[in-house]
């Protein structure tokens, strides 16, 4: 029974379609019938939120719809063809917030402790360093990646780290790094008003549970005091959260103010990463414990 059920799953979510080389006609078949229906979902979903950023929500080289928010950001900041970018976690270089700007011609560098896949030409105008961030290296990494692209002030900064984000995001507006935009990964299990971030370690490796990151509350209240306003949450899997400078705000007055008109609730199951078949993330013992410190 238990070996059936785990094919029944292999199916439904695709696990043996992503473990095989050569997927078999029904996992194709399968695969194309869940994307159709979690394309319909999410073009649905982005229909009947009540933030019209949200409709823009497109993929090109992004996760999933964070690249067409991203650019009717910049569209309406009047920021589209020239800008610089540094994005803190981009994985292997293949699906990460920052392409799309590098295809916009933007300048720009990476930071995180993943090889890339992708090969990189020694130019002025990109810069990937291989570092695992920390509180202690931030910021001379930061001065070091703007060095080398030529510009003193950064456009868009975007965060994908899996755990300590919040922490090095407020290291950054500490220190006088205040782009237009930021991107950050929020831990949607904790709807508002909901205040929850993981403690500090600069050993953090997420388990694939539910201990990584803040929830939006948190990171909402964080930005506020940095004058960052919140203007949408991506509907497709409600994990990034986009903020730009209160300077800015005037050209967003279609946004919601409430931040529970903002927040858009976990798919996570979508990936079907480290197991998880459900909405959320594996429970860890350190989330609960954490509630009680």
């Amino acid at each position: 029974m238990k070996k059936i059920k785990e094919k029944i799953l292999n199916i439904i979510t695709l696990g043996s379609y992503k473990r095989r080389k050569r997927p078999t006609k029904l996992e194709n078949y399968t695969k194309d019938l869940r994307e159709l229906t979690l394309n319909y979902q999410t073009k649905e979903l982005q229909k009947e939120h009540k933030n019209p950023l949200n409709k823009f929500g497109k993929k090109c080289f992004s996760q999933t719809d964070e690249d067409g928010i991203t650019i009717e950001i910049l569209r309406r900041i009047n920021c589209l063809e020239k800008g610089n970018f540094a994005e803190f976690g981009p994985g292997d270089g293949m699906e990460n917030n920052t392409l799309i700007l590098k295809s916009l011609g933007w300048k720009g560098f990476w930071v995180g402790g993943e090889n890339l896949r992708i090969e990189i030409n020694s130019k002025n105008d990109f810069l990937f360093m291989k570092e695992f961030v920390t509180l202690k290296n931030i910021i001379p990494l930061a001065i070091k990646g703007k060095k080398h692209i030529g510009d003193k002030d950064l456009d868009l900064i975007s965060f994908d780290l899996d755990g300590n984000d919040i922490y090095m995001v407020e290291e950054l507006l500490k220190n006088n790094f205040k782009p237009k935009i930021f991107i950050v990964e929020y831990n949607g299990k904790f709807p508002p008003p909901v205040k929850w971030q993981i403690t500090y370690n600069e050993n953090h490796i997420w388990e694939g549970d539910d201990y990584f990151g803040a929830s939006l509350t948190t990171f909402y209240e964080m930005f506020k005091s940095y004058d960052y306003k919140l203007v949408c949450c991506n509907t497709h899997t409600g994990s990034n959260a986009f903020f730009i400078r209160k300077d800015f705000e005037s050209l967003f007055k279609d946004v919601p103010e409430n931040l529970n008109d903002l927040y858009v609730s976990p798919r996570y199951f979508l990936h079907n990463v480290f197991g998880s078949h459900s909405f959320s993330h594996p429970q860890s013992l350190k989330t609960v414990n954490k509630l009680f410190e």
